[in-house]
């Protein structure tokens, strides 16, 4: 059931990290993938997946911007013939962790909103349609355990996220578009990588409370995107999906 051949899917965010895993995931589950980021890697990652999986596309751009997010959506309709599967996996993440919400300047907080949410929502509104007419969707935003209960400045976006999911599913499912989320845990990569290696008494907290294990792989969080992205999950909208080890235990 979690066969995409035939089916669109764009990453966000893919230059490195969870967005990459996501990406060679549903490439090697046969989707073709439009992947972007603001790092220019991400372009080495499209050359990798085509090498070993097929059918990419490859942009550079700030998801924060709408006319940018709508090129990139009609350039992928343009090669591939529309859209199936959102992922907003793009986020400013370390670079927000030491922001205080008691101090935050008003330009930083509008920063970090207009990439963690506002960029989540252009995509979102560029792909809609599409999937509307299509008949078929599924979008998917990346969340954070941080944000249960929401921890920072950081916390408070994938919280912000979370209402953005559970909006949208509401409004879109009888159009045959499943909204869903995926809060990970701590991974070994990317910014995951970078907090292990500065450990702080939060982590030590984990350590002891945490029901599996406080660090989890990239590839962990595939099994969940497909379920979400597939027909497997064809009766679930508006959830969020916990895959964090048992960090955040929730009814």
């Amino acid at each position: 059931m979690a066969n995409l051949s035939g089916k669109t899917a764009i990453v966000t965010g893919a230059a490195q990290g969870l967005g990459q895993a996501f990406a060679e995931r549903l490439a090697a589950e046969g989707a073709a993938v439009a992947i972007c980021d603001i790092r220019p890697e991400v372009v080495g990652v499209g050359d990798a997946i085509a090498a070993r999986d097929g059918a990419v596309l490859s942009r550079v751009f700030d998801i924060a911007n709408r006319t940018a997010c709508e090129t990139f959506v009609r350039d992928t309709v343009a090669r591939f013939g529309g859209v199936d599967i959102l992922v907003n996996n793009a986020a400013l993440m370390l670079e927000v962790l030491r922001m205080r919400t008691s101090t935050i300047s008003v330009e930083d907080w509008n920063q970090v909103l207009s990439v963690n949410l506002t960029g989540a929502l252009l995509c979102s509104q560029a792909v809609i349609p599409i999937m509307r007419e299509r008949g078929w969707g599924r979008i998917v935003n990346q969340l954070s355990s941080g944000a249960f209960p929401a921890q920072g400045v950081y916390g408070i976006s994938k919280l912000a996220l979370m209402g953005l999911t559970t909006a949208l599913a509401q409004e879109v499912g009888r159009s045959g578009i499943t909204v869903n989320a995926i809060a990970p845990g701590i991974t070994d990569s990317g910014a995951g990588l970078t907090l292990r290696q500065n450990p702080t008494r939060y982590f030590e907290i984990l350590q002891e409370t945490v029901a599996l294990r406080v660090r989890g792989q990239p590839d962990e969080l595939t099994g969940a995107l497909l379920y979400l992205c597939s027909e497997a999950g064809s009766w679930t909208t508006g959830q969020v999906l916990h895959v964090d080890g048992g960090t955040v235990i929730r009814p």
